[in-house]
C-alpha cells in the first residue's frame, strides 16, 4: 500500500460489516416473542389428538431471518399423498391450527417446499421435483389462508425440489420431504 490519504485498501469497509453481521443475533426481546409463539404452536399440538401424533415431524430454530417451523414427511406419515401436492387431512388441519399464530410473528413469512432426491419417471424435462415442491408449498399457502393467515405477511412460496437436504441425511430420506 502506498502512503497518499484515504482509506487503507488493504482493510474494506464492506468486510467488516459482514462480519458485524454474522455476529449479529436477534434482540432478547425478539427471540422472546419466537419463543412464545413455539410454545403456543406446540401447547395447540399437544392439546388435538390428531395433531400431537405429528409432533416428531416438527422442528423449530430461531434463525438470524426469524423463525423457522420445519414440517417433515416419514414413510409412516407423509404429509402429501405420493407425487402429489394432494395435502394429508393431518396436514391440512396443523396448517389451519397454526394459520392464526403464525399472524403473531413480526416479519414477513417465506413457505419453501422441498423433496427428496427420487427422479419422476419423466426427468427434469416434464413434471419433476422442481414442480412438485412448488406445488407443495403453494398448497400449504392455500391451506394457511383458509385458516385465517394473514396473505399481507407472505412474502414468498418456492419449491427447492431436492437441492437443499437436511445435514446428515441421505439425498432420499423421507425428511428431505418437507415444508
Amino acid at each position: 500500500a502506498i502512503k497518499g490519504g484515504g482509506d487503507d485498501p488493504t482493510h474494506m469497509k464492506g468486510e467488516e460489516a459482514r462480519i458485524d453481521l454474522r455476529r449479529q443475533t436477534r434482540p432478547a426481546e425478539t427471540r422472546r416473542h419466537f419463543n412464545e409463539i413455539q410454545r403456543r404452536i406446540e401447547a395447540a399440538i399437544e392439546a388435538d389428538p390428531v395433531l400431537k401424533a405429528l409432533k416428531a415431524q416438527l422442528r423449530f430454530d430461531i434463525t438470524r431471518e426469524g423463525l423457522r417451523i420445519m414440517m417433515l414427511d416419514t414413510d409412516a406419515r407423509p404429509m402429501f399423498e405420493v407425487g402429489s401436492d394432494k395435502i394429508a387431512p393431518y396436514m391440512e388441519r396443523l396448517l389451519r391450527t397454526m394459520a392464526p399464530l403464525l399472524n403473531e410473528i413480526p416479519n414477513e413469512i417465506t413457505i419453501s417446499g422441498h423433496t427428496d432426491s427420487l427422479p419422476y419417471a419423466g426427468g427434469e424435462q416434464g413434471y419433476s421435483n422442481w414442480e412438485l415442491s412448488a406445488d407443495r408449498a403453494n398448497a400449504s399457502r392455500k391451506a394457511l389462508l383458509d385458516g385465517g393467515f394473514n396473505s399481507e405477511q407472505l412474502l414468498l412460496v418456492m419449491g427447492a425440489a431436492d437441492r437443499i437436504p437436511l445435514d446428515g441425511t441421505a439425498a432420499d430420506d423421507p425428511r428431505n420431504r418437507r415444508i
